[in-house]
């Protein structure tokens, strides 16, 4: 069966995309520990990160790189964390959390409740910026 985040991928449930390429998605978590967390995934479904091929594995992390200045000027932060903790989900996904301070990257702390139109309209300034530098 597949993932929640590969049916996201496909377009089964809906999503905030951020940025796509051919072999990874981006996009908001709904759920967020800070405005702008943005959830990268591989569009190929493996569920532990250090089981990636090397390639892939790099691949990812370069995709996350050129990603992350894009959400750090849509969100305006002093750092964009990232984190990998893949336990929710069985599927390879890296965390990329604005942040103020050290606690924003503290995924026990309550997670925020956002509004559908404000993921919306911070989706759209994260493609925006990455359309610009793409």
């Amino acid at each position: 069966m597949a993932t929640i985040f590969t049916r996201i991928i496909n377009g089964e449930l809906p999503s905030h995309r951020v940025a796509e390429d051919e072999h990874h998605f981006a996009f908001l978590d709904i759920n967020p520990v800070a405005p702008g967390h943005t959830l990268v995934v591989p569009k190929q479904e493996i569920d532990y990160i250090f089981d990636m091929e090397s390639d892939a594995y790099a691949a990812l992390m370069q995709f996350c790189h050129q990603l992350a200045p894009s959400v750090q000027q849509a969100v305006p932060c002093k750092r964009v964390g990232i984190a990998v903790i893949g336990l929710e989900v069985p599927h390879v996904h890296v965390h990329l959390v604005p942040m103020q301070q050290v606690d924003d990257l503290n995924f026990a702390k309550p997670k925020m409740n956002m509004a559908s139109d404000e993921l919306a309209r911070i989706a759209e300034k994260i493609r925006q910026h990455y359309a610009q530098h793409a």
